[in-house]
């Protein structure tokens, strides 16, 4: 059996680990797409929204609902593809054990 001394080091680096994966996840931003590229948005790592972009074609009033669809669409991508990257990085840091079911990342 392992003394309590060697296992809070191994602790005390996991921490480590994973503070610095959360700072690496931080700065990191991912862009979602909606319709072909028409609608391009960008989140942070804290998912916080950076920008938007809409084609000038879709600006018109009759195509309002269709935006707001391809808004929600381009967020959800970009919301998907950041859960991926904070997913993989906790794999890389935990080696390979990935997250517990339900843990969420906290910020």
């Amino acid at each position: 059996m392992k003394d309590i001394s060697q296992i809070m080091r191994q602790a005390q680096a996991m921490q480590a680990k994973i503070a610095e994966a959360q700072k690496k996840l931080e700065a990191l931003e991912v862009e979602g797409t909606a319709g072909g590229g028409l609608v391009k948005l960008k989140l942070s790592g804290k998912t916080a929204l950076v920008s938007i972009a809409i084609d000038a074609s879709l600006l018109k009033p009759e195509d309002a609902e269709i935006v707001e669809d391809l808004v929600k669409a381009a967020h959800d991508d970009a919301r998907r593809k950041l859960e991926d990257a904070q997913n993989e990085e906790m794999k890389s840091v935990s080696g390979g054990l990935g997250m517990l079911p339900g843990f969420k990342m906290p910020f």
